[in-house]
């Protein structure tokens, strides 16, 4: 009898100490993740703290209906929150999101999308002179920073007809290692070639070249825009957008403009939007934090 009785204690002991074994392990996890970003100088808000995250604003924007809803987001941006116009993060839906930091531009990544949310950079006339002549790396690489489930893979693209299409383009980065950090693949979408070398490529010769002869401050974001059901490729299953758009934003005149290019093979047009117009097509409201039109 003796014995039957005290093998439900050891059998609790058991659970509660697997319990919390894992507790410990995950802590540890957490801690050094933690440590290991401010190490390298970036800066990561996990998923499980970015969901839900400042204010309960509504979804903004469109995105396809998951498995789970997109989770309604105004992430911190620790480290980067200088990127932002006025030092604000915008609050937009998206599934699975995580913020990330690198040195000259922010990114709002979704790890169902595999691709960015937004990225937003801040341009200066300074830092633009600064970017001239320094030389691409062309090394694209995959996030470590990003949990592995929610990676992107240089092999998803092998093969796929699409090029790895830059959101913060590699031509606005003011330093070498801005513009090493910008061939992530966390600032990628698959991007038609026609799309990308061509047609968006200018788009960002006639941003750089406003940005580099204003005399205030210009935010950029830029991003992808999906239809309902993505098409994706790689075994990584990362979306395709149908679109890929950019909002031109000076805080000092209130002047914004969008523009607006489907991922096809074109012909595409280079004509500036409004902003309402850019929002009308299901574009995300990144300039919460700005007065209204």
């Amino acid at each position: 009898m003796s014995r039957k009785r005290n093998k439900r204690p050891a059998r609790r002991m058991a659970r509660t100490g697997g319990r919390t074994f894992r507790a410990a392990v995950l802590a540890f996890a957490t801690t050094f993740a933690g440590g290991l970003a401010s190490f390298v100088g970036w800066d990561i808000v996990p998923l499980a703290i970015t969901a839900g995250l400042d204010r309960p604003a509504a979804a903004v924007g469109a995105w396809p209906s998951p498995a789970r809803p997109p989770a309604t987001v105004t992430a911190h941006f620790g480290a980067c929150r200088h990127h932002f116009p006025h030092g604000e993060p915008p609050a937009v839906a998206a599934p699975e999101p995580v913020a990330l930091c690198f040195d000259a531009f922010a990114v709002l990544y979704s790890g169902t999308a595999k691709t960015p949310v937004y990225v937003v950079e801040r341009l200066t006339s300074k830092s633009l002179r600064a970017a001239k002549g320094i030389p691409r790396s062309d090394r694209f690489y995959e996030e470590a920073r990003l949990p592995s489930r929610f990676r992107a893979t240089l092999q998803d693209y092998r093969g796929s007809g699409y090029d790895r299409g830059h959101m913060a383009p590699a031509g606005d980065m003011p330093t070498a290692a801005a513009k090493a950090q910008s061939f992530s693949l966390a600032n990628m979408v698959p991007q038609h070639p026609a799309l990308n070398q061509v047609s968006w490529n200018r788009i960002e010769q006639s941003t750089r070249k406003y940005a580099g002869r204003a005399e205030q401050d210009v935010y950029v974001y830029t991003g992808p825009h999906f239809g309902k059901t993505p098409a994706t490729i790689g075994q990584g299953r990362v979306w395709v957008p149908t679109a890929t758009w950019k909002v031109v934003y000076v805080p000092d005149s209130g002047r914004r403009w969008a523009y607006w290019a489907a991922n096809d093979g074109g012909p595409h047009s280079l004509k500036p939007i409004e902003y309402r117009a850019f929002l009308a097509r299901g574009g995300p409201d990144v300039l919460q934090s700005a007065a209204a039109d």
